[in-house]
């Protein structure tokens, strides 16, 4: 009795948890710039990309994992050129977010709906371009993001700034960049299962 029991528990959790599943197809810009300030010269943010996509579960509070191809890009200023010159530095990798996130107007029968959500996400390095070479950064970092989303119809738009915890440099003894600061905006679509 207690197995059949659990087995009827299992399908109803189960055909409940696909009926609010929906798949997001993204893309996206980010803007990623580093902590630190260099000797007497700053980073700024230059534009990146983002392509991948994540599975939402749930309804009105909802859990959302998700797997972007990410290639972020910051510049770095110096006011002093003979020191330090002036250079660009690009990073490619894997992004892996995890949101909890809560719909706080709308659902899925109407027709505007407005989300909040935060989360913690991992970066694995994949390859750089720049002055900076990939055997100089971790191979992973971990950040935390909050940010706020709207969906109009089938289509979504979401905007997210994520704070690293981790320093993106395996060792700062000699240049510190920092941890990275990073702005995402994503625009894809809902498909609901």
């Amino acid at each position: 009795m207690k197995k059949y029991l659990l087995l009827m528990g299992i399908v109803v959790l189960t055909s409940t948890v696909f009926a609010q599943t929906t798949i997001k197809p993204t893309i996206g810009l980010n803007f990623t710039d580093w902590s630190k300030d260099v000797a007497s010269g700053e980073f700024k943010a230059k534009a990146g990309y983002q392509i991948g996509g994540s599975v939402a579960f749930g309804k009105k509070i909802y859990i959302e994992p998700g797997l972007f191809y990410v290639g972020k890009s910051t510049r770095f200023y110096s006011s002093d050129t003979e020191e330090i010159p002036d250079f660009k530095q690009d990073i490619q990798g894997l992004r892996v977010p995890v949101a909890v996130g809560f719909n706080l107007l709308g659902s899925e029968s109407t027709l505007i709906g407005l989300r909040g959500f935060g989360g913690l996400s991992a970066f694995v390095l994949t390859g750089t371009k720049g002055e900076i070479n990939k055997d100089d950064l971790k191979n992973a970092s971990f950040g935390t993001f909050a940010g706020a989303g709207i969906d109009i119809w089938k289509i979504f738009v979401d905007l997210s700034y994520e704070w690293s915890l981790t320093n993106i440099q395996k060792d700062v003894s000699g240049i510190d960049v920092g941890k990275t600061r990073t702005v995402f905006i994503n625009a894809g679509l809902r498909i609901n299962l």
